[in-house]
């Protein structure tokens, strides 16, 4: 039930699955808004504060999945999957984990440039690491944009993928990572 079997995923990888994906779409929904907030909005400071704290958060979830995915059983591949699905599959949910550690940890090269840490809503501080190299805020804060979008297309393409495998091919790809019974 708590654990992965050879068939379906177990309920911690499904709770980190759906946290993760909603946390991943309202942050880029998130910075993608508050970029646009001038001084005089009241969002101004808060909004990039709550962007920061909930990706730090996403970060230790993200760090989390990683765990579970090395050290837990994963569900044994549909039988019915073509070889280039499986390939690509496979393909697209390591460049998500690679995408998502980049755009965080690109993050707190923005948010720590000036020695700063980041406050985690009041919880904690996470510390600072300084300038380490030159005009680190501004090109991070650019890899941190456009692997955003990459990051969000390929959000897009695993979703498509699993509705795919759900409304056409009618298999259970989309019901392993859910909380119902399947085929």
């Amino acid at each position: 039930m708590l654990n992965n079997t050879p068939t379906r995923y177990g309920l911690l990888n499904i709770l980190v699955h759906w946290l993760s994906a909603i946390a991943v779409i309202g942050l880029f929904g998130l910075g993608f808004w508050m970029v646009e907030l001038t001084y005089y909005s009241s969002w101004y400071k808060t909004a990039p504060d709550i962007h920061k704290s909930v990706g730090v958060i996403l970060l230790f979830l993200t760090l989390i999945r990683v765990f579970l995915r090395a050290t837990t059983v994963k569900p044994n591949p549909i039988s019915t999957h073509k070889t280039w699905e499986k390939s690509s599959a496979h393909l697209v949910h390591k460049l998500l984990y690679v995408l998502m550690i980049a755009i965080m940890v690109s993050g707190i090269l923005i948010s720590t440039a000036d020695g700063r840490g980041i406050w985690v809503f009041t919880w904690f501080e996470l510390p600072g690491v300084g300038e380490l190299f030159t005009d680190q805020a501004d090109l991070a804060g650019l890899f941190h944009q456009y692997a955003a979008y990459s990051l969000i297309t390929l959000v897009i393409v695993h979703a498509v993928g699993a509705l795919k495998h759900h409304f056409i091919d009618k298999d259970s790809t989309l019901t392993r990572m859910l909380w119902v019974k399947h085929k």
